[in-house]
């Protein structure tokens, strides 16, 4: 129930995914209460990134994080490595416009988080639990929370293909130690017949079967195959956790999608945020914030 950053600076490199250009990523700890946030340490002078919804700035293809002339891309790996592990607050540090891709998953986040070591704060950590159903339908697409006692999630992809179909799978609940073990490696994943589009719009210029899995009509193009027969539905999930970092604190809920992806997943932060009658904030001293204002929410939750 505290709140927790990293023990030390940590540090990595790679490419991006759609740029393709090499980009080198810092981890430093950060305060109680400061969050995460983004630092293009590349600009005249270094602009930091809130990583909030209200800094959002694309969900196309990735989730992008912008505040005015600066942009960070591709941010939902890491942010699910820090949701997902349990991490408050952290300063992340690039030097260019888009995160490294690493595999295409978050198990490179995860390690570097081990490896820095995790710091204990003495400050309790504040969370948003449900207390009302938020549902939000799109065509066949669907994405609702309920009241649950712990963070938990219930997902369903549904792809005409024939190495995908439907697949379906619940956490509950989904912990730091079960994120990282069911769900950190699953790896972002696209089909060949979109590739000389995405190319031609200067997309997915680093991609390649190191950091994708990638499908032709009718199978898996990668050699070593699936790390998961439902690789694809856990990624979902892993895209899902970080993308719900940006609700600024943990999560307390049952998740539920049907068939989504970035901006669904971004619907419901937005939905949540507006709708201040069906959660409460848990405060340090464990009293509920009741019936305020949207405004006095968000400042307590430094979000």
């Amino acid at each position: 129930m505290y709140q927790q950053t990293i023990a030390e600076k940590v540090s990595c490199t790679g490419i991006g995914l759609h740029s393709g250009a090499p980009t080198q990523l810092v981890l430093h700890p950060a305060r109680a209460d400061e969050g995460i946030t983004f630092v293009r340490t590349d600009c005249k002078a270094p602009i930091e990134i809130p990583a909030r919804s209200r800094e959002l700035s694309s969900t196309h293809l990735a989730t992008s994080l912008g505040r005015g002339e600066g942009s960070v891309r591709t941010v939902e790996h890491l942010l699910a490595a820090l949701f997902g592990l349990g991490i408050d607050n952290v300063r992340v540090e690039v030097d260019g416009p888009e995160l490294p891709v690493m595999d295409g998953s978050s198990a490179p986040f995860v390690y570097l988080i081990r490896s820095a070591g995790v710091f204990r704060q003495r400050e309790r950590r504040r969370t948003l639990r449900i207390r009302r159903p938020i549902e939000i339908r799109d065509g066949d697409r669907r994405i609702a929370i309920e009241p649950a006692r712990d963070f938990r999630v219930s997902y369903a992809v549904d792809f005409d293909h024939p190495a995908i179909g439907r697949q379906e799978l619940q956490l509950a609940p989904l912990d730091a130690d079960r994120f990282d073990r069911e769900i950190s490696a699953a790896r972002t994943f696209g089909f060949l017949r979109d590739v000389r589009a995405l190319w031609g719009a200067g997309l997915a210029r680093g991609g390649s079967l190191d950091n994708a899995v990638l499908l032709d009509e009718h199978r898996v193009v990668n050699p070593q195959g699936l790390r998961w027969p439902d690789e694809f539905v856990r990624h979902k999930i892993l895209d899902l956790c970080g993308d719900l970092a940006l609700l600024g604190v943990p999560l307390v809920g049952h998740v539920r999608v049907e068939r989504g992806g970035h901006a669904l997943h971004q619907r419901l932060v937005a939905e949540i945020l507006e709708r201040p009658d069906a959660w409460v904030i848990d405060d340090p001293e464990r009293l509920l914030t009741r019936g305020v204002s949207l405004a006095r929410v968000a400042a307590a939750a430094r979000v």
